[in-house]
Parts: structure tokens; sequence; C-alpha cells
């Protein structure tokens, strides 16, 4: 059993998201609407990103070369 405790990263608004992934702010905003970008939170019209959401977005993104054609869920 994992006893280990991990630590609490509190969620980000979208300019934290932006900063930490290195997307722009538009683009995240974008593809809230369209799909295909990472999971948020959405609270009484607010926007959040968990960190641990974002790092599986930016891992999901990895290919080995530009002709790499697996899809990103």
């Amino acid at each position: 059993m994992d006893t280990t405790k991990k630590e609490h990263r509190p969620p980000v608004d979208v300019k934290g998201a932006a900063t930490y992934t290195g997307f722009g702010e538009g683009y995240l905003n974008k593809l809230r609407c369209i799909g295909g970008g990472p999971l948020f939170i959405k609270r009484n019209g607010v926007i959040r990103y968990d960190l641990d959401d974002l790092d599986v977005w930016l891992q999901a993104g990895k290919r080995k070369s530009t002709s790499d054609t697996r899809e990103v869920a």
C-alpha cells in the first residue's frame, strides 16, 4: 500500500494555466469551447485548472516524430 502523501497543488486560473503550459490564454479558451483541451473546473462562472490535469494533457501531446498519428484523448 502506498502511504506517501501527495502534495496539494491548488487549482490555477486561465492565466496561471497558460503560464504553466506555455500556451496562450486565448488558445486555452478556444479549446474549452471546441474540445481537445485539458479538463477544467467551472464553478459560479469561474474557470480553474487542476495542475495534475494539465500535466496529463501535456503528457498526452508527446510525440516521437511529426509523422506520429496516434490520437490524443
